[in-house]
């Protein structure tokens, strides 16, 4: 392609934060911010004058940042980030009083909510209170068991504001997975919802609540709020108490922020835990918060008053991105519900009403609403839309040529990656930039990403491991449990020492642009050619009769084959004629390594909570070997379809 899908123009670029901040941050780089290219060599090249730039640029509320920014910076893990600051996450997300909404909940079933920035503050006010109360402080852990309501953001905001951490799980989880999170953390205070709604379904939460409750010792109390009933019966759950009533007698007024070290505990994010129990992940409340406003700021643009909306679960990360959006002044939508009930337009006709200016979803709520046909741009008003962001899996060329088809022909369309180990970004949008087809837009500031080969060479236009040679805010503490840090150094570091290896499948473009080419632990090998799922599916995800596929790398006669298993449009029956077209265009496509030896009909794929295709555990299960933790799974059921198929014993 000779020239850009998206431009943004001259005038887009002048209002950019990006372009303030560079403007901001000229006398400290000391030497002109042109462009992107010089911005992203400044945060690299400087660490320490980035990051205090942005401290600056963002207004964040604490005490120290102008000791030392970086120090140990030559170890990682090990670096430290401004060892003499002090801050409140809570008090940096809770900056405003005014009457402007702060919180917009849509829910499935529900009447629209609304809540402002007085109204969050006095709330998070009285259930601080109410935490102090029951002795919760700094380093205890608070969880919740929610969907996304304004109740989750008030419960995180209040454990945060008195020191402690918050970890959160998605309503949708059964009994098992959730203890096997919570579980490893010990949480004192339980938050949950006695049931939410989906695809049209009514679900009740308060059994599995009871059944946490036995299972889990440490807790003390359990907070229900009463999402699906006014009045829900919570007499077989002991030491429960409803919303209301655990905010009786706490009247609402200034909250207090004790201020906590740069690197104090915030949240336990866990890994999918498809391949073994979830690994407690622990990131810091300064690293998360800086990170965060850059990537709002400064890739996303995002500004005060703009409406900000992630489709994301409490169980993902994308939540706790989506809430620091209250640090620079946004108005978050959030949505609680399928997003193709009752259609495949819903999230278009909130983004309508709310008239949001930052949407976010995945690649794959993408590729089935372009499968379901449907073109926002002639029936949507969509003119308050500058970005639209896609995570969760790299998103196919054709998924950008849908957005800009489609959805609107003046959007920056980011695609992002990082991922919960991180709480962040490594790759993403650059709003002053380019959008080229298929590619994600920019390296991310201060992160030096690269792309190594198999020797640890940084490599360009090449596939390889993405990495980062170079410290970063928000690396994690550590994980939970793991006391000499052997298993978070064996996790992330002990591939290349010193250098953090994130499990990518990776290619730097000559734009400067980054292609994420799938997970590198489930790249193929047939005949010793590394292959990246990534680059199968987007090929065969843009066959109209194919909803979506997996491709594995089956162990045979001392080899490894490519098989590719595809869910097919109802109705349809996988013969001759569709597989042959199916590796006629991923041979016309890629090469002919990637054309699979076997193609087989699956009525359905595995996937993760948020939404994530798990190659791993079919793997596995193909292999004849156990899968551990499946209820870490959305749709556990789907692994027995891929038991002892007889297509794959010949």
């Amino acid at each position: 392609m000779t020239a850009p899908l998206w431009q943004p123009s001259r005038e887009r670029v002048r209002a950019a934060n990006l372009t303030a901040f560079a403007r901001a941050a000229q006398p400290e780089a000391g030497h002109a911010l042109s462009d992107y290219a010089a911005i992203y060599r400044f945060s690299i090249e400087q660490p320490g004058s980035f990051w205090r730039c942005l401290w600056r640029f963002a207004g964040i509320l604490g005490e120290g940042e102008d000791g030392p920014v970086l120090v140990d910076a030559e170890r990682m893990p090990g670096a430290r980030w401004f060892p003499e600051a002090r801050l409140s996450f809570a008090e940096n997300l809770l900056r405003r009083r005014d009457s402007a909404p702060a919180l917009i909940g849509w829910a499935e079933g529900r009447e629209r909510r609304e809540i402002s920035h007085a109204e969050l503050a006095a709330e998070v006010s009285r259930l601080a209170q109410a935490l102090a109360a029951w002795g919760i402080g700094p380093g205890d852990r608070v969880a919740g068991f929610l969907p996304n309501v304004p109740e989750a953001v008030v419960a995180m905001l209040a454990t945060t504001s008195v020191g402690a951490i918050w970890s959160s799980c998605s309503p949708d989880f059964g009994t098992r997975g959730v203890v096997d999170r919570f579980g490893q953390i010990t949480p004192r205070v339980l938050f949950a919802a006695d049931g939410y709604a989906y695809a049209g379904k009514r679900f009740d939460s308060l059994a599995r609540v009871a059944e946490i409750r036995r299972a889990l010792g440490s807790l003390e109390r359990v907070v229900i709020a009463p999402v699906a009933a006014s009045e829900p019966d919570l007499s077989h759950i002991p030491n429960a108490v409803l919303w209301g009533d655990a905010l009786a007698g706490f009247a609402a007024r200034e909250p207090a922020f004790p201020r906590f070290p740069f690197d104090h505990p915030l949240y336990v994010l866990y890994s999918s835990g498809t391949t073994g129990a979830p690994k407690c992940i622990l990131h810091g409340a300064g690293g998360t918060l800086l990170q965060h406003v850059k990537e709002h700021r400064l890739h996303v643009d995002l500004k005060q008053d703009d409406k900000l909306f992630y489709f994301t679960t409490t169980g993902w990360m994308m939540w706790n991105w989506l809430v620091s959006g209250l640090a620079s002044g946004a108005t978050l939508v959030l949505f609680d519900g399928s997003p193709f009930h009752p259609d495949a337009r819903v999230l278009f006709d909130l983004a309508e009403r709310e008239r949001v200016a930052v949407f976010g979803t995945s690649a794959k709520f993408i590729d089935a609403a372009a499968k379901a046909g449907i073109e926002p741009a002639k029936t949507h008003d969509l003119s308050a839309l500058r970005t639209l962001l896609s995570t969760g899996s790299p998103l196919a060329p054709e998924g950008f040529d849908w957005v800009y088809a489609h959805v609107k022909r003046d959007v920056c369309l980011a695609s992002i990656s990082g991922g919960t180990d991180i709480i962040s970004c490594f790759v993403g949008g650059n709003p002053i930039g380019p959008v080229w087809r298929g590619e994600i837009q920019a390296r991310c500031l201060g992160m030096q990403v690269q792309v190594f080969d198999e020797q640890g060479r940084g490599v360009r236009g090449e596939k390889g491991e993405l990495v980062c040679t170079a410290p970063f805010p928000s690396i994690p503490l550590g994980f939970w449990n793991d006391l000499d840090g052997r298993r978070f150094r064996a996790a992330y570091f002990e591939k290349h020492p010193g250098v953090w290896s994130h499990g990518d499948f990776a290619e730097l473009t000559p734009h400067d642009g980054v292609i994420i080419h799938g997970r590198s632990d489930a790249v193929l090998n047939p005949g010793g050619v590394r292959i990246g799922t990534a680059e199968i599916y987007r090929q065969v995800e843009a066959i109209d009769e194919v909803l979506e596929s997996l491709a594995i790398g089956q162990e045979w006669q001392g080899d490894t084959r490519v098989v590719l298993f595809v869910r097919l449009r109802e109705g349809i029956r996988l013969d001759a004629d569709l597989a042959d077209r199916i590796r006629r265009r991923i041979r016309e496509n890629t090469t002919p390594r990637h054309v699979p030896a076997k193609i087989v009909q699956v009525a359905d794929i595995p996937r993760t909570k948020s939404g994530k295709i798990v190659e791993l555990a079919v793997r596995d299960v193909v292999h004849g070997r156990q899968v551990t933790n499946s209820e870490a799974l959305a749709n556990p059921e789907a692994l027995a379809l891929f038991e002892d198929l007889a297509e794959l014993r010949s």
